[in-house]
């Protein structure tokens, strides 16, 4: 089974922008705070979903599963599009992320 990879995410965003250039917000850094709201936006109906079924229907019941991961595809896509607003490429995000990931695995 192949990762996905935030390269990936990435290139189907664009590939989502290209496909509706003139329909949605151009994806540039003044609309990147649009994207985050939306992104929120979609955070909550998460939140909803875990709220209304609780986690234990979330592991066992297909249909209420599939919404749930669903909306956190939703979550992820507005998450690519603020990347691609600000033009923050994987490979900053991995070094941001690892040199995160060090200071709190040292913190306590």
């Amino acid at each position: 089974m192949n990762d996905f990879s935030m390269k990936e995410i990435l290139e189907m965003q664009r590939l989502l922008q290209e496909k509706y250039k003139g329909r949605w917000e151009p994806i540039e850094p003044a609309i990147g705070k649009n994207k985050l709201l939306w992104m929120i936006g979609e955070c909550g109906e998460v939140a909803e979903i875990i709220k209304k079924n609780g986690h234990e229907r979330i592991m066992e019941e297909g249909e209420i599963r599939q919404h749930f991961v669903e909306e956190m595809a939703d979550v992820l896509m507005y998450y690519g599009d603020v990347m691609n607003c600000f033009g923050i490429t994987p490979e900053e995000l991995k070094a941001s992320y690892t040199e995160k990931f060090q200071r709190n695995m040292a913190r306590w």
